[in-house]
């Protein structure tokens, strides 16, 4: 398959967020804030629905939709910036779209967008990435 500008790939990441993955990540990350790990404070101190999932779980569960497409040894350049929260019980789809594909030293390129929504269709992340498409005929 060939990869070309405006091709795109859409992608459930995770169906109904689990509190032990937002704890999981949180002790794979180091990071025991207690917006992501205790509800009382989530709720009565911050006022939140409940506690909320790390940004950084949310960009490696979109990522997914990159190497899933590409494979992880051809993801270049990853960015993201995160736009609403992600709570526990959300489903969460990404999008990847190629903008640009080019050669650069050799190697074919594509330039992505990637975005990624909650089951109510609000914007959680939006992001960019660089991919090296190693073998177009590998491509899905």
């Amino acid at each position: 398959m060939t990869v070309a500008t405006d091709q795109q790939v859409r992608k459930v990441v995770v169906t109904d967020l689990k509190r032990t993955q937002i704890v999981m990540y949180a002790a794979a990350g180091g990071d025991f804030n207690p917006l992501h790990t205790d509800e009382p404070f989530a709720t009565q101190i911050a006022g939140n629905p409940t506690v909320m999932a790390h940004g950084m779980l949310t960009m490696g569960l979109a990522g997914r939709v990159l190497t899933d497409w590409f494979g992880h040894e051809n993801i270049r350049r990853y960015r993201a910036r995160f736009k609403a929260p992600v709570w526990p019980g959300d489903t969460i789809t990404a999008t990847a779209t190629v903008t640009a594909v080019e050669t650069v030293d050799g190697q074919r390129r594509a330039e992505l967008t990637v975005s990624a929504v909650n089951a109510s269709g609000v914007e959680v992340l939006s992001g960019s990435a660089t991919a090296i498409v190693a073998d177009e005929s590998a491509v899905a």
